[in-house]
């Protein structure tokens, strides 16, 4: 069996039209839920803005040698050594290491299946879709489920026995405070750590499966071969979060790091790798807030208008009786869905800074409003011109 498969379908004219006007109430709810998301955000990143700005001027910086009982309840800085009395351990393989988290990484040898359709619009409006399934071998943190293969014959792919997975210490301290397990789960700065062949010994006592053990290139190999792979063959590699410096903000509560509650409505609990000025974290805050938001505005613009698109692709569907005429509209409601899009979400974001930020909001409400005249004075101009072009010479 060949590792490529070719399928040809084809869709009448009145089915596309059927699914059209079922993409037209999908388009309605996305559109619904996309000014929904829009409007959530701007309220959300004002709150988070304000409780960050709140927290920058409560914080109190103390040093990590002493809990102060002084300071319970309030909003803290606190930098120091990380310490444990513990070790994050692989039971599976026998790796045990001094750090706060152990990372397993498992990938598997497997099949992947990969589809490449190329559709035509037929005259009469119906269409015709060639796809292309091939097969390749490769390795893969996610187990594919070769069963839903288009040929799943000669391709199949065992159960993944192995699975990553995130080793944690269960408690910690920074200095003299007690670090839960929401703050420990900050602490990041995983580094690749080294295998060697010196482990293969420990490791393959560890090891109760039936497999070859082998350690290659700081990765362990579950496989007869670790350069010529067979499918359902492993290769298994660790990341460790080391001990070190940390800087953690939160409320001092029961000598540790609770969320601080702030008047503005966001808790605040913050973790940083190395030693990290309280104004800097704060600052690093921010600048994620807005990040976060500037990718929420465009995820939904984009979205907004993949709605209006199709709330319009009856219209295209409609014309493909002559696959040219089709095309040529489908073209010109694409832009109409991109325009629509942006006024519909500079006028919701318009709103909804109205709603938590009056002032912004009426320097957005003048965009949509050059947009939508701008969008009329177009319209306006091609339906004078079109009379004058018809006009013989």
């Amino acid at each position: 069996m060949g590792d490529t498969f070719t399928e040809i379908t084809r869709v009448s004219w009145f089915t596309r039209i059927k699914n059209s006007v079922i993409g037209v109430l999908l388009g309605l709810v996305l559109i619904a839920g996309m000014v929904f998301l829009l409007f959530w955000n701007e309220g959300r990143a004002v709150q988070t803005a304000r409780s960050l700005t709140e927290g920058a001027g409560a914080v109190v910086t103390v040093t990590p040698d002493r809990v102060d009982p002084a300071n319970d309840g309030r909003l803290i800085h606190v930098t120091g050594p990380v310490s444990t009395t513990s070790r994050p351990s692989d039971p599976t393989f026998g790796i045990s290491v001094d750090g706060v988290r152990l990372v397993r990484t498992v990938e598997m040898y497997q099949w992947k299946e990969s589809s490449k359709s190329e559709t035509t619009n037929k005259v009469g409006g119906g269409q015709e879709t060639v796809t292309t399934y091939s097969y390749s071998k490769e390795w893969s943190e996610s187990p594919n489920n070769s069963a839903g293969f288009k040929v799943p014959q000669g391709h199949d792919n065992p159960p993944m026995e192995i699975r990553s997975e995130r080793f944690q210490v269960p408690d910690a301290r920074l200095g003299a405070f007690t670090l839960s397990e929401r703050v420990i789960s900050g602490l990041g700065g995983e580094k690749t750590l080294a295998l060697t062949t010196d482990m293969t010994a420990a490791i393959d006592a560890a090891y109760s499966g039936n497999k070859r053990v082998t350690v290659a290139e700081n990765r362990i190999y579950l496989g007869f071969s670790s350069t010529n792979p067979a499918i359902g063959d492993y290769r298994i590699s660790y990341q460790v979060a080391p001990l070190g410096v940390a800087s953690v903000i939160g409320e001092q509560r029961d000598g540790g790091f609770a969320p601080y509650q702030t008047i503005a409505g966001d808790q605040l609990l913050m973790v940083d790798d190395g030693a990290v000025p309280a104004a800097k974290m704060f600052a690093d805050a921010q600048s994620a807030n807005v990040v976060l938001t500037w990718i929420l505005r465009v995820v939904g613009l984009v979205l907004l208008a993949i709605g209006f698109g199709m709330l319009l692709a009856p219209l295209g569907v409609a014309a493909d009786v002559l696959p040219p005429l089709g095309s040529l509209l489908r073209m010109g409601t694409g832009i109409v869905a991109m325009l629509l899009a942006v006024v519909v979400g500079f006028v919701t974001v318009a709103v909804a800074w109205f709603w938590y930020r009056p002032v912004l909001s009426l320097i957005v409400l003048a965009i949509a409003a050059v947009l939508a005249a701008g969008l009329i004075y177009v319209g306006r101009s091609r339906a004078k011109a079109a009379p004058a072009t018809a006009q013989p010479a």
